[in-house]
């Protein structure tokens, strides 16, 4: 019996009959012949009927034929003297040629009908890109000592951020969908020393933007034994590097020191390079990120930038404050193309200065009883970082709208499919 063989390996086989098998991409048909492009993971294949007729689009076919050298034909092969095989039969037709080489149709359409739109090479080749971002975050962080960690994504109560929480019924108790795994990975510095998570996050986010989901996907990081904020960036900066390494095709290059400025001097840059005054903001707009990342490709040539330094008032209370600079903390942002794409910091390791944290915001250490127990046991300083998928792919590939980056959005309006 005559094995499949993929698209992308026919040059291996030329002068040979092979079998191949997948997706009838396009149907050309003219008086006497119909060429069929046939699609599988791997690329398209020409195959060539002696005849008119052939089965339309998105057909699944099986085809056994001679692979034949033609310079016209995708790839520089086709398959001639063909047999045929229908494996199943389309419907109805998809909604737009997914044989065109853009794509002919607007973002709802594609995300209404993602199960049958994203075949289409332009659109299925972002989450290629994604996919091998995510096995090169794992490699950076599996070759410096790391453990990959899964934990809970629902939880018993809502109290890392407040109200932008998902509340579920658990067999008759309130329950909520976690908004991060960072209590957990905290806890797990304790076992592991070092651990990374890549899992869902829920936020029920009243934002209907561009850059805001309701579920994405999260790439965090936590490790112990840090000297500070700092360890953490240079952590982050080696994964950024592997995560880019994994897609060159993307050309985006990370510089071996990013640079960084202070969450106030950045302030004081804003005010000289614009007309807003944001001093004694304790956060940064979206306009304020993009003339920074503007500033540091000036000046540094990078399309990274570090913001660190973000007041404690901005910031969760397992932060660690600067002990040379109150009121702000050993936490930063890294901005990437002019938008936030990685929050990250240092983390408060002894019992006492969580019990003094939560007392100093007027919270009780009660609901928080199960996640302080591994710090009355003895944690080491420690920090972490956590960085959103979608909009790392958005930014790579300039997409403007991170549902673009995103299989099966789910946002303010959008539930299904």
């Amino acid at each position: 019996m005559i094995s499949r063989v993929l698209a992308a390996d026919l040059p291996r086989h030329v002068g040979g009959r092979v079998r191949i098998a997948g997706w009838v991409h396009r149907r050309r048909r003219l008086k006497t012949v119909t060429f069929l492009v046939i699609r599988d993971r791997s690329g398209l294949v020409q195959v060539v009927l002696a005849e008119p007729g052939g089965p339309p689009e998105e057909t699944v076919v099986e085809v056994e034929g001679l692979v034949t050298s033609n310079p016209q034909a995708p790839g520089g092969l086709e398959l001639t003297e063909p047999s045929v095989r229908l494996l199943s039969e389309p419907a109805e037709p998809p909604p737009f040629d997914l044989y065109r080489p853009s794509v002919p149709a607007a973002l709802p359409t594609v995300l209404d009908n993602a199960a049958v739109a994203l075949r289409h090479p332009r659109l299925k080749e972002v989450f290629a890109i994604t996919a091998a971002s995510v096995a090169g975050f794992r490699s950076a962080l599996d070759g410096l000592g790391f453990t990959e960690i899964h934990t809970p994504k629902i939880v018993s109560s809502a109290t890392e951020s407040g109200a932008n929480v998902f509340g579920i019924d658990y067999f008759g108790r309130r329950a909520f969908l976690a908004q991060s795994p960072q209590f957990y990975k905290q806890a797990l510095v304790g076992v592991f020393e070092r651990v990374y998570e890549v899992g869902p996050v829920f936020r029920a986010e009243p934002h209907d933007t561009a850059r805001h989901l309701a579920q994405y996907t999260s790439l965090d990081a936590e490790l112990g034994f840090v000297g500070g904020h700092r360890d953490v960036m240079a952590v982050l900066r080696e994964v950024i590097a592997g995560m880019a390494a994994a897609v060159p095709e993307t050309g985006v290059e990370v510089p071996e020191e990013i640079p960084e400025i202070h969450f106030a001097d950045a302030q004081e840059l804003i005010a000289r390079l614009s007309d807003e005054d944001p001093r004694g903001e304790p956060d940064l707009a979206p306009a304020h990120e993009r003339l920074l990342s503007g500033w540091a490709l000036r000046e540094h040539g990078s399309e990274f930038l570090f913001v660190t330094g973000y007041p404690m008032a901005k910031r969760p209370f397992y932060t660690h404050p600067d002990p040379a600079r109150p009121g702000y903390s050993n936490s930063f942002d890294l901005l990437f193309r002019g938008l936030e794409l990685v929050t990250g910091g240092q983390r408060l390791h002894r019992h006492a200065d969580y019990v003094a944290a939560l007392a100093a915001r007027g919270e009780s250490t009660e609901p928080y009883r199960d996640y302080l127990v591994a710090f009355a046991h003895g944690m080491p300083p420690h920090g972490g970082f956590a960085l959103g998928l979608e909009r790392w792919t958005a930014r790579l590939l300039g997409l403007p709208n991170v549902r673009q980056a995103t299989l099966f959005p789910r946002d303010l309006h959008r539930l299904t499919p």
